[in-house]
């Protein structure tokens, strides 16, 4: 029925206020010294702040009108958000730091950004929850296969392990927050208006994405047919984070779709028993 959650009552949204990388520089190819791999990763960051933001603001105007859990929960979801956006703003900044020029990835972010502010509220809530399904599919793929983020030094690789965590924290609270909103339209328009604004941000995101790992990689002449086919297989092929994408992002087209369908709670609680605040040991 429509507003339906399969959100689990129990889950906690928690509130770490983290911080990674602090004191420290950073290498120019940080990701295991591969320019592909750290080119795609810091493409991925240019986007987070003003994306991050976007979220916070497209959710916020709904807030007053939920009831518990759920308005507690976007609170909790837009502190966990306001803290991934101070992160990487200070993740990008050590870019620059390395010698990238990352002004043009954070340009093009933001005019995708500025087209999406001129739609409808309830398109950017439907945006919100689009883009929301891709980071948390994202997030469980870093999660789930060490791989991915195995090589990369270790400040980065637990910034985007914590950022991953969070991400599968509240991979719902944007969805539920549809469903609440638009609670009285008719199930083939709520699941029309959905799918239509999937396959847009879809196309819009890999445009992005690709765009600034482009650009970035000419920054270190790297931006050849040999270091994409390295770069596409590693996300296409094993460990496959973007193929991880693409198969979650059909699977938000089928009607009665819900993030929490896949309970990966063990798999959070795994990686923070590996991860501590930054300046911590990990308990044994």
């Amino acid at each position: 029925m429509a507003g339906r959650t399969h959100t689990p009552s129990e889950l906690a949204i928690n509130k770490r206020d983290w911080k990674f990388g602090r004191g420290e520089s950073t290498r120019r190819w940080w990701h295991g010294g591969d320019p592909g791999r750290t080119a795609f990763y810091n493409a991925l960051s240019s986007t987070f702040p003003v994306g991050e933001k976007f979220f916070m603001t497209a959710i916020r105007p709904y807030r007053d009108d939920t009831a518990e859990p759920l308005r507690s929960q976007i609170d909790d979801f837009m502190y966990q958000e306001s803290t991934h956006s101070r992160e990487h703003l200070f993740f990008n900044r050590q870019a620059r730091e390395a010698g990238y020029d990352i002004q043009p990835a954070e340009d093009r972010a933001a005019r995708t950004i500025a087209w999406a502010r001129r739609r409808p509220p309830i398109v950017q809530l439907a945006a919100t929850c689009a883009l929301e399904h891709f980071t948390a599919a994202m997030a469980h793929a870093a999660l789930a296969d060490p791989e991915h983020l195995g090589p990369a030094d270790p400040q980065a690789r637990n910034m985007w392990r914590w950022h991953a965590i969070e991400e599968i924290e509240h991979k719902a609270v944007a969805y539920d927050t549809w469903n609440h909103a638009t609670r009285d339209m008719p199930r083939l328009r709520r699941w029309l208006l959905r799918s239509v604004v999937m396959a847009t941000a879809s196309a819009r995101l890999h445009y992005v994405l690709f765009r600034n790992t482009a650009g970035l990689l000419a920054q270190d002449c790297s931006n050849d047919w040999r270091t994409w086919l390295r770069l596409l297989g590693y996300l296409y092929r094993r460990p496959g984070m973007m193929r991880v994408v693409l198969v979650s992002m059909i699977g938000y087209f089928r009607p009665g779709f819900h993030p929490w369908k896949l309970d990966d709670r063990a798999l959070v609680a795994s990686a923070l028993a590996t991860l501590a605040p930054p300046g911590e040991a990990v308990a044994a």
